[in-house]
């Protein structure tokens, strides 16, 4: 069995093959992992890392993800892609992902090219590849490279070596984008995108931080952790939440009994 520090040591021989690289980081553990690595291995001033900013990241995590590459020092860029302007994207199909990663990966390797960088690498890790993740293709189309999953890390990896390195974001809950709330054959808008932005944060204000919110219409079904559904109910957080929610334009709330899981729509 590979030790822990064995695993850390592998991951930073990884990086060594690169002179330079572009990381994929959108501000969650994986990718932090990747970039903290790569920086270590490479230098700050070989690694440049990059966020994609659109509809359908809330702005928290892009806020976020800044912070952390702040504090590592590392040259940072965010890009705009246009996945939401892309009648596939909205179609909300169950290839959704697909035409996201293809959007942003294209984006990433053409700021490769310009920029002369070797690789471009994203946080996928050995758990993704057994979820439902058509976005995992593109990023294979677009030779994007993946090292965490070619060291054999899992999620449990992930954040004991994140711990291990002091990151900051070690615990940090899983966030899939904002389109996610969404049911599959649902077509996405910026308005639903906006409403669910808008009714994760009360949520998020209110002391839940792993959740989901999922836009069923004039339905919001929220998801929490068995223990927070327990404490959801336990003060005024009903009253507060019906109040916010209904401003912000649905009609009804429903907590979800059986909780939050990550891709609990990716089974429909």
């Amino acid at each position: 069995m590979i030790s822990q520090a064995q695993k850390k040591e592998n991951l930073f021989a990884h990086f060594k093959r690169y002179d330079n690289i572009l990381v994929a980081f959108s501000g969650g553990v994986d990718s932090a992992l990747v970039l903290s690595v790569a920086v270590s291995a490479l230098g700050p001033e070989n690694v440049l890392a990059a966020t994609a900013r659109s509809e359908s990241l809330p702005a928290r995590e892009l806020e976020l993800a800044q912070d952390f590459a702040r504090q590592l020092g590392v040259p940072y860029i965010v890009i705009r892609t246009q996945e939401t302007a892309s009648p596939e994207y909205l179609k909300n199909s169950t290839q959704r992902c697909y035409h996201c990663k293809s959007e942003l990966y294209g984006k990433l390797t053409e700021l490769a090219r310009e920029k002369g960088i070797e690789a471009v690498v994203n946080g996928v890790n050995v758990d993704d590849l057994g979820d439902y993740r058509p976005g995992i293709a593109a990023g294979r189309e677009a030779n994007v490279k993946s090292p965490l999953v070619e060291e054999g890390l899992t999620k449990a990896d992930v954040r004991a070596l994140a711990l291990d390195m002091g990151l900051s974001n070690w615990d940090k809950p899983a966030m899939a984008c904002l389109s996610s709330r969404i049911p599959f054959g649902t077509p996405i808008t910026i308005e639903k995108l906006s409403m669910v932005e808008r009714a994760e944060d009360v949520l998020i204000a209110l002391g839940f931080s792993q959740m989901r919110v999922r836009h069923h219409g004039d339905v919001a079904r929220i998801e929490l952790t068995s223990e927070d559904i327990a404490r959801f109910f336990s003060g005024s957080a009903p009253e507060q939440t019906q109040k916010a929610f209904r401003e912000i334009g649905f009609r009804f709330i429903a907590v979800d009994i059986e909780g939050f899981r990550s891709g609990k729509m990716n089974p429909v």
